[in-house]
């Protein structure tokens, strides 16, 4: 099975001049575009004649299912189990949008899936759960892990992403992976390497300032620290993330404890003030005055789409890399830089789990591919790059098999 893109279907009761289906709206590509849906399934072996089918489906088919009952890992060599991705998601955290459901996530899903065949070539399958209570979610998941080889749970709001995540890693013994947490990290440290590199600093010596205490700006906060950043403040709605607050979460409890080593208190503008760098994760606009309390040469990774917390213009006045999560910018963050990488890299050793080194090593190997490019709009590349995933892909690989969580 194999996912591909669907060309739009024409449909008799939809009028040619529209593309949603409606007669009184102006032609829309977004809508042309998924008609029908992305994606298709087909068939990897022929099924011309009986021949085929005996061998396909039965008699055929008997002898492997017998193989397999003798020996489950035969599983991985018999049947799509070992190149293939569960996409799940519950439709609470949808881009920008928020909690829109299982079925208006299904396009983000089908997205995601054609990004992991086209960038990684791993075959994924979009699940939307109508569920968003955690332990629905997890016990779900774990009774259809059987069928895949990898889990990447997408779009699950703020808290329950990081408990669903964790759990299922603790019961099952295949990659789970929170793709708006860790993706967004590994892409980000590659990006901030590369602009310290640049400007002949080492990660030890930033600090950086997030916007956003949600599942990417945790999930970043502390990759960097393990990374070897020198110190890092996190900003929620009510401003920086501090042990002296008593509003905390137990996630942004745990999360004082371990950033923040300056002991800033405040607002996000007061903590901006000599930082060296600001990521944005979260939305909303930063002043510019902020911007401009920065340390010389800051680093400024607005990440918010479609509107970045500092447009491009203004930060530039002040920032010497400038990176967003828009394409119509140098220095886009995204995350299909990552994912897909990851993902062939830790099924091709059939890895258990994805570690933090697995994850590091692919940050590095990110990073390299720009070499001898590096320019202050060029700290990242492009994700239609095609060194991108085979070099993450190696790195993640080899990374596992240091680690012991390869099995093959």
């Amino acid at each position: 099975m194999a996912a591909e893109i669907v060309n739009p279907r024409s449909d008799s009761t939809t009028d040619s001049s529209t593309g949603n289906g409606t007669t009184d709206e102006p032609f829309d590509p977004a809508f042309a575009l998924h008609r029908g849906g992305k994606m298709a399934v087909r068939a990897t072996v022929p099924v011309r004649d009986k021949d085929d089918l005996s061998l396909a489906y039965t008699p055929g088919v008997a002898k492997v299912c017998s193989a397999i009952a003798e020996n489950p890992e035969l599983v991985h060599d018999y049947t799509w189990k070992s190149q293939v991705v569960a996409v799940v998601t519950d439709g609470t955290a949808v881009l920008g949008l928020g909690d829109i459901g299982p079925e208006a996530s299904l396009p983000v899903m089908e997205g995601k899936a054609i990004l992991f065949k086209q960038f990684g070539g791993v075959d994924a399958v979009p699940i939307a759960l109508a569920t968003t209570d955690a332990d629905e979610i997890v016990e779900t998941v774990v009774r259809l892990a059987p069928s895949f080889g990898g889990v990447n749970l997408e779009d699950i709001s703020a808290p329950r992403c990081f408990e669903i995540e964790r759990r299922l890693q603790e019961r099952l013994d295949i990659p789970v992976f929170h793709d708006d947490q860790h993706g967004t990290a590994v892409v980000t440290l590659a990006a901030l390497r590369n602009a310290a590199k640049l400007s002949g600093r080492e990660l030890g010596d930033l600090r950086a300032v997030i916007s956003g205490a949600g599942a990417a700006g945790v999930a970043i906060a502390k990759f960097l620290l393990e990374a070897g950043l020198g110190d890092v403040a996190v900003a929620d709605r009510k401003g920086v993330v501090s042990r002296d607050r008593e509003d905390l979460t137990a996630v942004k409890r745990e999360l004082a404890e371990i950033t923040n080593r300056a002991g800033i208190s405040g607002t996000l503008e007061s903590a901006l003030a000599g930082a060296d760098v600001f990521i944005g994760v979260s939305g909303g606009t930063v002043p510019e005055a902020a911007v401009a309390s920065m340390a010389p040469g800051a680093f400024v990774f607005a990440m918010a789409n479609p509107n970045p917390e500092v447009h491009p213009d203004i930060a530039h006045k002040y920032a010497s890399v400038v990176a967003t999560g828009r394409s119509d910018y140098p220095n886009q963050i995204n995350n299909v830089l990552a994912f897909p990488g990851i993902f062939a890299g830790a099924l091709q050793v059939r890895a258990s789990r994805i570690t933090e080194g697995m994850k590091i090593a692919a940050a590095n190997a990110l990073a390299d591919v720009v070499g001898d490019e590096l320019a202050p709009d060029y700290v990242i590349p492009s994700p239609f790059d095609e060194r991108v995933a085979p070099a993450v892909t190696a790195a993640v690989a080899a990374a596992a098999r240091a680690e012991g969580v390869a099995r093959r």
